[in-house]
């Protein structure tokens, strides 16, 4: 687990731990969250204590929880991690539903590109979201992404399937 903590206008971007399983069931057992998502929803807190304690041990991800400055909630999560051998970076994030719209997912997602531009040198970008989820490809234009291309989304549980859009940047 890494001990990072970053400080943007409106969020504290800072590791998760186990003790955040109540705030994350919120939004991971919200069917509009985890609509497009990979995982399904969540129907058990310990599901999500699962995940976390997992997530803790995750080496290859930075794994973020979005802690809103002005109350001290946690209103969302994220990852960046390093995606290819060609040196792209990838990332994900969710949020509460009743977070949406306000520019959150874009104020973390920059904060965790210019995090990985800072510190490893990263330049190329990649992520991508389930085709209806439009917003998603709104974060990511506002990001200083560009569409590339169709892919599979696809939930973990082999569940749902769906076209997927590509997104690329090297900034």
């Amino acid at each position: 687990m890494h001990n990072i903590r970053i400080e943007t206008e409106r969020l504290l971007l800072r590791p998760l731990t186990v003790a955040d399983a109540e705030d994350m069931f919120e939004w991971v057992s919200d069917e509009r969250v985890a609509r497009y998502m990979v995982y399904t929803t969540y129907t058990e807190i310990g599901q999500v204590r699962e995940w976390l304690a997992f997530a803790s041990q995750d080496t290859n991800k930075y794994h973020f929880g979005f802690q809103r400055i002005s109350d001290g909630k946690l209103i969302g999560s994220g990852n960046i991690r390093p995606d290819r051998k060609d040196g792209s970076w990838g990332f994900g994030y969710n949020l509460r539903h009743d977070c949406w719209g306000m520019g959150y997912a874009t104020e973390a997602v920059k904060a965790m590109m210019d995090y990985a531009r800072r510190i490893f040198g990263a330049k190329k970008f990649i992520a991508s979201h389930a085709e209806p989820n439009a917003a998603s490809g709104n974060v990511m234009k506002k990001c200083g992404l560009h569409f590339v291309g169709y892919g599979e989304f696809q939930k973990l549980d082999g569940s749902c399937k769906m076209r997927s859009m590509v997104y690329e940047g090297t900034l």
